[in-house]
């Protein structure tokens, strides 16, 4: 097997949401990672974006590590091909599993899981844990609404402004590899 230059874990949703770009992105995603060839980590189900990036990653020949709990398995449609998969008893398990296994994180559009797993890596970042980069896709404005709510904790005195420095916001594919290309270790 190839070593990497570095693993990257995507958040995303496990619906494929109303806008038919969104899964584009997580192709384009998925697809990107593989070509410069970081493993794609991810939460192993064939649905919805994290699906659409982890069939496009393997496409690619890119490497994956699906991390999925066994009450998840069927409604997730764990994907069986991804190059490791590892079942958890536990949500808290999955995060801790994909949190050792990844040097940056990415965020596409999700829901309710998506923003548990952005928020528990923000908050891990704020009070020291790690220092691993956290990058939202912003594409199209999707997480306009997020900075804003971050803004507004911020300016109400919930947080330190320098919050807003622990995550990145980039627009598109290009710009997300641009930044990777600057945040990742090298090979190892």
């Amino acid at each position: 097997m190839a070593a990497f230059l570095a693993s990257v874990c995507l958040f995303c949703g496990a619906r494929p949401g109303i806008d038919p770009d969104h899964a584009q992105i997580a192709r384009d995603t998925g697809r990107m990672l593989a070509d410069r060839q970081w493993r794609l980590v991810y939460g192993a189900g064939d649905i919805g974006l994290m699906g659409e990036a982890a069939r496009a990653a393997q496409a690619a020949g890119g490497q994956t590590l699906g991390v999925i709990p066994a009450h998840l398995m069927r409604r997730e449609q764990a994907r069986q091909t991804v190059t490791t998969l590892i079942v958890t008893e536990t949500m808290h398990e999955r995060k801790k599993v994909m949190f050792t296994n990844y040097d940056a994180v990415v965020v596409l559009p999700g829901g309710a899981g998506t923003l548990d797993e952005f928020f528990e890596v923000l908050t891990w970042a704020q009070i020291g844990l790690h220092q691993k980069p956290i990058m939202l896709l912003d594409a199209g404005g999707f997480w306009q609404p997020l900075s804003a709510l971050i803004d507004h904790v911020i300016a109400q005195g919930f947080a330190e402004p320098d919050l807003r420095n622990l995550f990145s916001t980039v627009p598109d594919v290009p710009a997300l590899a641009e930044a990777l290309n600057r945040r990742l270790p090298p090979h190892r």
